[in-house]
């Protein structure tokens, strides 16, 4: 009698149900949106604050290309020397002060400036002060050596190379990130789901063996079905723990931010920062309108596919191996001398993902590594996005598939010893005697 829909409800109704699951359900999303929440809140405080710059220029050709904004004043100074500067900045408890010597020429002065603060001031205010700085001595520069600005402007060449493949498919550099984004995403989700997941299983192999439930279970059911029941239960678990999580994460960032009044757009990262200050507003435009034009371009319906496909055969592969060593030993201290072999395939997969597949997603290694059943899963998945052939899809695939098939069938051995087996640490050498029983 096939019991496999059975131990799959059971499995699935028993982690659904334990109480830490619910707890971890529902208290995952919060903590991720509390504490999205303080950083953003702490990140717009410190964006409100108004910061108070005093400017010393000596030389007098800079101070004027200073404006106000919402959240920085600049104070010119008068004439002074820069102690009695400093101490007056000090005093106020202003931001700090940006000292600007009189120099004989232009090149000397932008070697000679300087800011004073209490602490250090941040990466994107510095870099918002040398652009000012530069922009506007490399004008003066060009007046001094009696260059004309507007033919130089006028002069400046700007090359984006476009990109097209032999069939016509026209591509370009903001594809490439696109891509880039789907298939990292894709390769670690499904690194993570089998890290976390993997783990779940292999606990619960050992919570059932060390409380002998499975002497019982294992009179009636075939040890290959109560496997796989454990590793699809388990799975249909976590696949509702993530959509749960998806959900309620989504509402309760909308309705923090609502009720809160937090700017979610502020959490952004210097290097962000920076990038938006050096484009114009119509480039930034621009780029960010190429950007959905690149998402269009994806093959989304050969993405969606392949994600289904890859996702659940690697998930399954990894799964059957950790039910294997879960079975094989007694308690999850014994589990390290085995969890070698499986996570350093996964951890190589994300590497060449993420070191090679960027940068030749065509190459041999790539090519090669997106074939090896136990590192197809992550690197095909980072492939797709920039256009792999069905056939080596297809062919990725059936090896993922028959590997599973054979992996499950090792491990369903290793499983129906093991799983009787108490109080002796299994070797490698003892685990090849139990596959050939």
């Amino acid at each position: 009698m096939n019991h496999l829909p059975l131990i799959i409800k059971r499995e699935y109704l028993s982690k659904v149900k334990n109480k830490s699951f619910i707890v971890m359900t529902i208290l995952s999303p919060l903590i991720m949106i509390a504490f999205i929440t303080v950083v953003a809140y702490l990140t717009q405080l410190n964006s409100d604050a108004v910061r108070v710059v005093s400017v010393l220029d000596e030389s007098g050709i800079v101070k004027d290309i200073f404006e106000n904004s919402e959240n920085l004043t600049y104070n010119k100074l008068p004439e002074m020397s820069i102690e009695e500067a400093k101490t007056l900045v000090t005093e106020s408890s202003g931001y700090g002060l940006l000292h600007i010597k009189d120099e004989s020429s232009i090149k000397l002065l932008s070697k000679s400036i300087k800011f004073y603060s209490e602490d250090a001031p941040s990466l994107t205010f510095i870099n918002t002060l040398e652009r000012k700085l530069e922009d506007h001595l490399t004008s003066l520069n060009y007046e001094q050596l009696d260059i004309d600005i507007e033919k130089i402007e006028s002069s400046k060449i700007s090359i984006d190379i476009f990109q097209e493949n032999f069939e016509g498919e026209a591509s370009s550099k903001v594809d490439g990130y696109v891509k880039l984004v789907f298939g990292g995403a894709a390769g670690y989700l499904l690194f993570m789901f089998i890290i976390i997941y993997g783990n779940m299983i292999m606990r619960s192999v050992i919570e059932e063996k060390t409380s002998r439930i499975i002497e019982v279970i294992v009179s009636s059911v075939k040890p290959l079905q109560l496997m796989l029941g454990k590793i699809i239960g388990t799975s249909l678990a976590g696949v509702t723990q993530f959509a749960i999580w998806i959900v309620l994460g989504s509402v309760l960032l909308v309705v923090v931010s609502v009720i809160f009044d937090i700017d979610l757009n502020q959490l952004q990262t210097p290097q962000q920062a920076i990038l938006e200050q050096s484009l114009d507003q119509s480039e930034l435009n621009k780029k960010l309108t190429e950007g959905l034009q690149s998402l269009f371009n994806l093959p989304l319906a050969n993405l969606i596919i392949a994600f289904i496909l890859f996702f659940i055969s690697g998930y399954f592969l990894y799964s059957s191996l950790y039910a294997a060593i879960g079975a094989a030993v007694d308690n999850e201290t014994d589990t390290q001398q085995f969890m070698l072999p499986i996570i350093m395939p996964l951890i190589l997969a994300v590497y060449i993902g993420v070191f090679t597949v960027i940068e030749d997603p065509h190459g041999t290694v790539s090519t090669v590594f997106s074939f090896i059943p136990f590192t197809s899963p992550v690197v095909m998945l980072m492939r797709i996005p920039f256009g792999v052939p069905i056939w080596q899809q297809l062919l990725s695939l059936g090896l993922l598939i028959g590997t599973f098939i054979f992996t499950v069938w090792v491990a369903a051995k290793i499983y129906r010893v093991g799983i009787l087996m108490y109080g002796k640490k299994p070797t490698y050498k003892e685990l090849i005697k139990w596959i050939k029983y």
